[in-house]
């Protein structure tokens, strides 16, 4: 089995599709799809369902993927520790991030780390905290900054960065501005404004509220926190979400009020992969933040 072959795999996976991965890898489409056929007959399994449409993974390609992601991911790594042993940084670093994440500043790390490293490539992926720390379990990602509610996939760890309170906000001529933090009952009556469910925030706050025994009914979902923001301010639904984004300056206009009680805690931590799975770029960067254990 060749190194090459997984790589193709794992691209057509991501990509669900034939012509965007060959275009990804910089390759001819037949050579791809002639190195998928070739993997399939070592396997002896199909590995993707194919229509015009769409191409879709099988129970087999499935089973693979995760291990062909840990299988690159260990090639890459066992290259660059050979590189470091040299005294040399290279190969690639992929990190990932949520967005509007509090304490580290990720466009600063990587502008620094890129300076002091130019022969390592770094790659960034913004997605909800969920997917990150899976990525980061498959091999995918080498760390990634996210706000995790729950604990972590088998083999990731978590190094807290910073803690945060939950927040509700609304518009300025809502009932609830300017009042008392509302009691559960209260909130239930709300439409609320949320983050898809891969968030942390958004699985803090359904946790909050399950915990509380009181449903709630979002009725506006979105992926991106300026879109939360300006649906709060047109009135169409109340949010709750970590204190950071209510002191952005697109939420100024916008009423914050407590959670009741004490109050649901946003934490943000670096995700991991195991000690012996870390990289030499990933525990350089690391180097800049402090943390300990890293």
């Amino acid at each position: 089995m060749e190194i090459r072959h997984l790589e193709y795999f794992v691209a057509v996976a991501e990509e669900r599709h034939f012509t965007r991965a060959a275009r990804r890898l910089m390759v001819s489409q037949s050579g791809l799809s002639a190195s998928i056929r070739s993997l399939e007959r070592e396997l002896g399994a199909p590995l993707f369902v194919r229509t015009t449409r769409s191409v879709q993974l099988t129970g087999a390609g499935q089973a693979l993927l995760g291990e062909a992601c840990r299988a690159l991911a260990s090639v890459r790594a066992a290259r660059e520790a050979v590189a470091a042993v040299q005294g040399l940084l290279r190969g690639t670093l992929s990190v990932g991030t949520e967005q509007c994440i509090s304490g580290a500043h990720v466009p600063s790390l990587l502008a620094r780390f890129r300076a002091e490293h130019p022969e390592v490539e770094v790659l960034l992926r913004q997605t909800g905290s969920r997917e990150l720390v899976e990525a980061v379990a498959t091999g995918r990602l080498d760390l990634a900054f996210v706000a995790l509610s729950g604990e972590p996939p088998e083999g990731v760890r978590l190094l807290p960065l910073a803690v945060e309170p939950m927040v509700l906000l609304c518009h300025p001529g809502h009932p609830l501005a300017g009042g008392p933090a509302p009691d559960w009952a209260r909130l239930a009556r709300e439409p609320f404004v949320d983050f898809h469910p891969d968030w942390g925030a958004r699985g803090l706050t359904d946790l909050a509220f399950a915990t509380a025994g009181v449903p709630r009914r979002v009725a506006l979902e979105v992926n991106d926190v300026h879109s939360l923001l300006e649906l709060v301010g047109h009135g169409l639904g109340i949010a709750v979400v970590p204190r950071p984004i209510a002191g952005k300056p697109q939420a100024a206009a916008l009423c914050t009020l407590p959670l009741p009680g004490a109050g649901a805690r946003w934490q943000v931590s670096v995700a991991l992969p195991d000690q012996e799975r870390t990289g030499p770029a990933a525990r350089e960067l690391l180097g800049y933040l402090a943390l300990p254990g890293a």
